[in-house]
């Protein structure tokens, strides 16, 4: 028996040392990532990417540190500051300053930069994305236009730029799909997060008969609330997250995890590159979905649900594509 010991040490001393390797490599990979935002961290577009970084960091993957309503005059200042304090990666906004966010980029080459922006990749190592959830925004028009008594549908967002415009026209074009009678009533409050202004422009479309509205902006469900008429929301799941019980029919999610998750394995991998990571937003690969019905469940028309089903299959096969379009939609009544 005694001779049969040595062996056994040394296999578990072998053992620990595998392990102690193991997890020394996992603590390597493991990279410091920051998130800068324009807008308060509750605004909806930056808690998408705030609650994609918190679920890396949670499970180990990254150590996460962020800073939140820097100014666009600031931003670039902060940008600098965390590509020069060891971060791997930086995940935030270019909206407005592209140029000078590529040049940032230039001067890092070791730092890998996922920004939102309107215009495509840059360099080597700045990929962009951008929140195409123009597709639920479809199937989401479908019911809309299926639900609407007075035929006339309302939409209040935020600037008249790509990535609200291409929603819009999704919608749009959704209801017309299934009620070529329907119209629309569009406007911009000219801000991302002004609840008052947004709840005050839908009083004023409810005032020239729409009987439902599109909240691409928060405030707009607490004016449908107040109007006794249904609505529908964007980005997250209004009906749970802004209080939209009993208003808010269904919502165009938006998800960044998958994309993130992408971004990190390219840093750990080294093979990090300039891309757009437009597909990584979209139903086919988890970054966009249609929120459930919850109590509007039975009220939704079955023709419209079955409607929903089937195309909602057609994208994830790739038999149909929903255009993208970013021109300014107008109202057409």
């Amino acid at each position: 028996m005694k001779k049969f010991l040595p062996g056994i040490s040394k296999m578990l001393c072998l053992a620990v040392l595998c392990t102690a390797l193991t997890a020394g490599s996992a603590f390597a990979e493991k990279i410091k990532v920051a998130g800068i935002y324009t807008q308060p961290i509750q605004q909806k577009w930056d808690a998408v990417l705030h609650k994609g970084l918190l679920k890396a960091q949670e499970a180990g993957e990254i150590e996460y540190v962020y800073s939140e309503k820097v100014a666009n005059t600031d931003y670039i200042r902060v940008l600098r500051e965390y590509a020069e304090s060891g971060v791997k990666l930086v995940v935030g906004e270019a909206f407005g300053i592209s140029r000078e966010a590529h040049k940032v980029a230039k001067d890092y080459p070791e730092v890998a930069f996922l920004m939102g922006d309107s215009f495509g990749p840059a360099g080597e190592n700045f990929a962009v994305f951008d929140n195409y959830i123009h597709e639920p925004c479809y199937l989401m028009g479908i019911i809309a236009g299926s639900m609407t008594k007075t035929n006339k549908i309302g939409m209040v967002g935020g600037y008249p730029i790509g990535e609200v415009n291409r929603l819009f026209n999704a919608f749009m074009e959704g209801a017309r799909s299934i009620n070529p009678a329907v119209e629309f009533k569009v406007s911009f409050i000219g801000s991302w997060y002004d609840p008052p202004k947004a709840k005050e422009f839908a009083f004023a479309q409810v005032e020239s008969g729409v009987d439902v509205l599109y909240a691409e902006r928060a405030g707009v469900v607490d004016a449908a609330r107040q109007q006794g008429i249904i609505a529908f929301g964007n980005v997250n799941d209004m009906n749970k997250e802004e209080n939209g019980k009993d208003v808010v029919v269904t919502s165009a999610m938006w998800h960044m995890e998958e994309a993130i998750a992408h971004a990190i394995a390219r840093v750990n991998k080294g093979t990090f590159k300039a891309e757009d990571y437009r597909e990584w937003t979209m139903m086919a690969k988890g970054g966009a979905s249609l929120a459930p019905y919850y109590e509007f469940d039975e009220k939704i028309p079955t023709a419209a649900k079955a409607k929903v089903e089937e195309v909602k299959k057609q994208i994830l096969a790739g038999s149909m594509t929903v255009k993208i379009n970013d021109e300014e939609p107008k109202s057409t009544f």
